[in-house]
């Protein structure tokens, strides 16, 4: 699914908005999300996950080319850890916390 799949999927559901609004409404979204990782903020949107941020430490890698030692700098880079309902809806047989079969 992309953007504009979710735009359309707003404009059918809320038929109140036109498809402008409702890219309005998605942009506006996404655009906090962005923002608050960039101010090192956590967004969490309850029964779907969480999107924080990850730190990488300083390391050493190697080119792959020549073999070669390179230091790679630290970064921060974004995380996406899905709630609890999405991993239910992913994994059915889980969601009771009782394994109802057993592949042997």
């Amino acid at each position: 699914m992309t953007k504009a799949d979710l735009i359309e999927k707003l404009a059918e559901k809320a038929p109140q908005l036109s498809r402008r609004q409702a890219e309005l409404v998605v942009n506006t979204i996404f655009d906090s999300i962005r923002d608050s990782l960039k101010r090192g903020e956590k967004t969490e949107i309850r029964g779907f996950g969480s999107f924080r941020l990850r730190h990488r430490q300083t390391k050493e890698g190697r080119n792959p080319k020549t073999g070669e030692s390179v230091s790679v700098p630290e970064k921060r880079m974004p995380f996406f850890k899905a709630g609890k309902e999405i991993k239910e809806l992913l994994n059915p047989e889980e969601k009771s916390g009782v394994v109802t079969h057993v592949d042997l």
